[in-house]
């Protein structure tokens, strides 16, 4: 049975889309790094929601930092297997 703080408890668990000022579940993991300050192979993580999907993977591959991106649920199956 769900009470009402498990429920919230819950929702506030859930990943957020990382666009400025939203609030909508994400669905999107966009995998990044800055060359001049991270090594090759470590990856940042930015969530992000449909409707902001594009815009952050924009802003992200104009700069070069873009490296992947992945449904929220592929990226945490391949975490739970990894």
């Amino acid at each position: 049975m769900n009470s009402p703080e498990s429920a919230t408890e819950s929702a506030a668990a859930a990943p957020i889309c990382s666009a400025k000022g939203c609030r909508t579940e994400a669905v999107w993991v966009l995998a990044w790094n800055n060359p001049k300050l991270h090594t090759p192979e470590r990856r940042k993580t930015w969530l992000a929601c449909e409707e902001h999907r594009e815009h952050l993977s924009s802003f992200l591959d104009v700069r070069g930092f873009l490296k992947d991106v992945a449904m929220l649920a592929e990226w945490e199956s391949e975490a739970d297997r990894g």
